[in-house]
């Protein structure tokens, strides 16, 4: 099996992070490759635990509600695959283009790693179920406002990114049911990049 990558595109509460799991297990089992899991969140929360300045402003930003600046998850995720990523391992990524400026650096690095096809998996989940889902969580900080703001946020900044990766060369959307059960989803998935008959 040639080295194959995955890119996750979802709302809040659609499921990323599980189906990306199920997908490293599926290809360490039937393959030898080894599997480079990209989760830009967890990196970014890594990074805040640091005592540097730049982790510092970066909690300020955060605990004010404000937005990340652009540089940082790019800095994240490209720093991440130019010290790990060697063309031969699949290569799972969640969350490393989140806002239309990014998604064609994300383009360019794919093509710069001669990643001649990469799988960009958008589980699609109405925004009411997203809501629901959140909300049945129960942290203290899915507030009806908080789960609003970063659902409107998918829709203004991350719905564009998918519409871009829906026309890009070398690239191949699965827009996936999200609102199935897990398994189902992942069936989906492997289906639809044809690693299921």
């Amino acid at each position: 099996m040639q080295p194959l990558t995955f890119v996750f595109f979802g709302r809040s509460g659609s499921g990323k992070g599980t189906q990306a799991k199920l997908l490293m297990k599926f290809l360490r089992e039937k393959t030898p490759r080894k599997v480079l899991y990209l989760e830009t969140g967890q990196m970014l929360r890594d990074f805040m635990d640091r005592d540097t300045l730049s982790s510092r402003l970066t909690r300020e930003v955060l605990e004010h509600g404000g937005l990340m600046p652009e540089f940082l998850p790019i800095w994240l995720w490209t720093g991440f695959l130019v010290q790990n990523f060697s063309g031969e391992e699949h290569l799972i990524l969640d969350g490393a283009s989140r806002r239309i400026h990014e998604a064609p650096i994300l383009h360019d690095a794919l093509k710069f790693y001669h990643v001649s096809k990469s799988f960009v998996v958008y589980l699609n989940v109405p925004r009411e179920r997203a809501f629901a889902m959140l909300k049945g969580r129960g942290r203290k900080d899915d507030t009806d406002e908080h789960i609003n703001k970063r659902l409107d946020w998918f829709d203004k900044n991350v719905l564009p990114v998918v519409d871009y990766f829906r026309t890009a060369d070398r690239a191949t959307l699965l827009e996936i049911d999200g609102t199935q059960s897990i398994e189902k989803v992942h069936e989906d998935i492997l289906r639809a990049a044809n690693l299921r008959q």
